[in-house]
């Protein structure tokens, strides 16, 4: 009897996510097109973050489906104020992409105590932005490949320091071109 094995959420989830990181390094998607497949497939998979943290791979999925929400929607508010789209619809994408900037903050957080900031380090980076600058940081889960997270967040900023992770300085970003590519 033939035995087709489902592939598992994780299986998928990463696969997908390797596949775009290695399209747009190899430059045969743009930011954007990243943007919007990851937004599509996780439309697609239509799976909700998991509430509790208790292995790697739920923390990534959260912290993926967060970033991707909050790019997506920073992107359509951007999309609006350049087409001179009505205040309305600006203001509504720009709080969607702060909601899930502020969530994404909070399932890095979960992540990091569920490895117990364990070869983890995070560092300001050099970014051509200015609104960007001296308020972005990387943070590289050392143990696993495109593991790098970004934030602004000050609270999750002194929470890094404290637990003494946080290397003072800046250094050029793991995914530099990423980074600095507008979209």
């Amino acid at each position: 009897m033939a035995y087709c094995r489902r592939r598992g959420l994780f299986d998928n989830f990463f696969d997908h996510r390797n596949s775009l990181i290695i399209q747009y390094k190899n430059g045969d998607i743009s930011k954007r097109e990243f943007l919007e497949g990851n937004f599509d497939f996780v439309e697609q998979m239509n799976v909700k973050p998991f509430s509790q943290i208790d292995s790697y791979e739920k923390g990534m999925y959260n912290y993926q489906y967060y970033n991707v929400l909050a790019k997506y929607y920073t992107m359509l508010a951007k999309d609006m104020k350049r087409e001179g789209q009505s205040d309305k619809y600006y203001t509504y994408y720009l709080n969607e992409g702060n909601y899930y900037y502020r969530e994404k903050d909070r399932a890095t957080l979960q992540l990091l105590r569920f490895l117990d900031f364990k070869n983890i380090e995070a560092y300001f980076i050099k970014v051509e932005s200015k609104f960007l600058k001296d308020k972005l940081y990387e943070i590289v889960l050392k143990d696993y490949e495109y593991a790098i997270f970004h934030s602004k967040s000050k609270w999750l900023l002194d929470i890094l320091r404290k637990e003494g992770i946080f290397i003072e300085g800046k250094k050029v970003s793991l995914i530099d071109e990423y980074i600095n590519e507008t979209y």
